[in-house]
């Protein structure tokens, strides 16, 4: 039929308007999707999930904020502007190595895996994390750099001492740090750099990880 589509498994006739229709409302899907994926790019540790590695130098620089503290809450909840489900995490702060010092930190984080949706990213209250928190958007919405590779985990072992370690088990963290310091002209504490001599291989002391994170932070000013 001239002018016509025939759609003979449904039955149905798209005219020229109704093809309009059809167009417009394929892009406004486009359009969404592409929404989600904008904000699907700076989430971490969502599963299934892949990521550039990056080092502790470049997770410092990336960083705005860099906080260590206790999970207060973590929820879902929906975006009021895009409709999108975020994760509300509220932290208790104990040390801030970069950004300005505040009491309680809360981040809001886009979650497009169903997974993580259930278990609020794995976020537990009373959780003691690092994490190296990028900038918001201007909708308000951020994650650690690095998507797991910016989220630490610390936790005691049986001789009391605090260890630290991220989502990618620590791996790769100092590759490439000590170039990037000489040639930055970064200062160093003697801890910081005897630390830069052991590649880490699973869990680092706290307290030696984050005396490194202040220095390469304060490099980076």
């Amino acid at each position: 039929m001239s002018g016509h589509l025939s759609l003979p498994a449904t039955g149905c006739i798209l005219t020229p308007a109704t093809r309009m229709g059809a167009m417009a409302l394929v892009s406004m899907r486009y359009l969404l999707l592409s929404i989600v994926l904008a904000f699907a790019v700076p989430a971490w540790a969502q599963q299934g999930a892949l990521t550039v590695p990056r080092n502790l130098q470049q997770l410092t620089d990336r960083a705005a904020h860099i906080v260590r503290g206790n999970v207060v809450s973590a929820r879902m909840e929906r975006h009021p502007e895009l409709g999108l489900p975020v994760l509300a995490v509220t932290l208790r702060v104990r040390e801030t190595l970069k950004g300005p010092a505040q009491q309680t930190f809360i981040f809001r984080q886009y979650v497009w895996d169903v997974r993580d949706r259930m278990d609020a990213a794995r976020y537990r209250k009373g959780d003691d994390v690092l994490l190296f928190m990028i900038a918001p958007s201007r909708y308000g919405l951020s994650s650690p750099a690095g998507m797991a590779q910016g989220r630490f985990r610390i936790t005691r072992d049986g001789l009391g001492r605090e260890l630290a370690v991220n989502g990618h088990g620590n791996a790769g963290l100092f590759e490439g740090v000590e170039t990037q310091v000489a040639k930055d002209g970064v200062i160093l504490t003697s801890a910081s750099a005897r630390l830069l001599q052991r590649p880490p291989r699973g869990p680092l002391e706290a307290r030696e990880l984050m005396g490194l994170v202040r220095d390469l932070a304060a490099g980076g000013r």
